[in-house]
């Protein structure tokens, strides 16, 4: 049986989703070793202990262990504020890879500070190092100045990371695009594997059935934002495109958003909570605008599929899953023409992709898909179409290639899709 290490310093796949820093990553983990199981590997995802009640091992799942790292308090610290700990990160990790039976076949590192740790890793065992960003400082940058909160140090060691790993893992064309332009990273040694969904999970369940079971009305033009509550994420711009299709464009619609640091939506919990509530009294829409708070994944399904459409206007973002998830369910997606939202919305075939920060121009496409039921079920079929194309299963091939051209410079080569035969 091969045996796989997911290095995911703040992201554990345990973690409940939709806080300030629980979110794409969590999920991509979680998933990733669940596919690499059923190829018959064992996986082991070493993430950082957060809390004093974690068991330093949990077994997840048969061949699937979570490794709590004692690196810095056991506590929740902010994601920006961990990279003094990767020195304590590391020295466990070394001293739990020199302590197996058997050797680790590959590293995945995911994040910055995941790579670095990695390389200290690779360097030290000589274990092939794939490594998977999740986001780009340089670009964290450009979009957020002063506000990016990450320590300078992050530029370079991502710049050494792309320079020193055995491959790396873009999640879409423009997240490679982006690896070449600002850090020259050498294409050959990049692959694209996008973020997936699970078709077990996210499916599409009848409208008014799902309308009945959340208590939602059954006749009004619904709209859907579901993700982690921080500026970014361009909520307050799906605010104001709700905003202008009802005043100017007459369009009775009603949003609703999911996500925050508690199931009850609570501004002490969840700040940007306090403060989107603010922008939709400014703008007139305070009593269409409803905050549901965090809810976990097995409950998702029943938002995306009682929504008329799904949206997501972030300022940039490297992949995005949400808007897959919501496709796979059935809900055409109006999203934010960056990143890797340009890359799963299909405009005007699954949805419609729209400037960010442009609720103008959002509030037209939402007037668009309310005045044309037709046109709103077409998009809607074409994108649970669309979304077969990322299918976890399918996402993992991707990535189980990648490791093996990692690895094939080693004497005994590596093949992960023979591992189960």
């Amino acid at each position: 049986m091969r045996k796989i290490a997911l290095i995911s310093d703040h992201a554990s796949p345990l973690a409940l989703l939709g806080g300030v820093d629980s979110g794409g990553q969590n999920v991509y983990v979680a998933n990733v070793a669940k596919q690499l199981e059923r190829l018959g590997c064992h996986v082991d995802v070493f993430t950082r202990r957060d809390n004093p009640g974690q068991a330093p091992i949990h077994r997840w799942r048969s061949n699937i262990r979570i490794i709590h790292v004692p690196a810095g308090p056991p506590a929740f610290v902010p994601k920006e504020e961990l990279l003094p700990y990767m020195q304590e990160f590391t020295a466990f990790l070394l001293a739990f890879f020199r302590m197996q039976r058997a050797p680790y076949d590959v590293i995945h590192a995911n994040f910055f500070m995941s790579g670095l740790v990695g390389l200290e890793a690779a360097r030290a065992l000589g274990v092939p190092l794939v490594v998977t960003f999740h986001a780009l400082g340089k670009i964290r940058r450009q979009f957020q100045g002063d506000a990016d909160r990450f320590p300078v140090q992050r530029l370079a060691i991502e710049e050494q990371i792309i320079r020193d790993t055995d491959r790396i893992l873009a999640e879409c064309p423009q997240d490679a695009a982006d690896m070449r332009t600002h850090y020259h990273a050498d294409a050959s040694k990049i692959d694209v594997a996008p973020c997936g969904y699970d078709p077990g999970e996210f499916n599409p369940v009848d409208r008014r059935a799902a309308r009945r079971h959340l208590g939602w009305p059954p006749d009004e033009f619904i709209v859907l934002q579901l993700g982690r509550m921080v500026p970014r994420k361009g909520v307050d711009n799906a605010i104001r495109g709700v905003a202008g299709a009802r005043k100017r464009r007459g369009v009775n619609a009603r949003l609703y958003i999911v996500g925050g640091n508690s199931d009850t939506p609570s501004p002490e919990a969840t700040p940007e909570i306090g403060r989107l509530a603010g922008v939709a009294r400014e703008e007139g829409v305070g009593e269409a605008v409803g905050f549901v708070g965090r809810r976990g994944r097995s409950a998702l399904r029943l938002y995306y599929s009682a929504a008329d459409v799904f949206v997501t206007t972030p300022w940039y973002e490297p992949f995005g899953i949400t808007p897959l998830e919501a496709m796979a369910c059935g809900v055409p997606v109006i999203g934010s023409a960056v990143g890797g939202i340009q890359y799963s919305v299909i405009d005007s075939i699954t949805g419609y992709l729209v400037p960010p920060n442009d609720p103008e121009t959002l509030a037209d496409r939402l007037a668009r898909l309310h005045d044309s039921p037709g046109l709103r079920d077409r998009l809607g079929r074409a994108a649970l179409a669309r979304a077969g194309d990322f299918t976890w299963e399918r996402v993992c091939g991707d990535i189980v290639r990648s490791y093996e051209r990692a690895a094939s410079a080693r004497p005994q080569g590596l093949s992960l899709q023979a591992a189960n035969a």
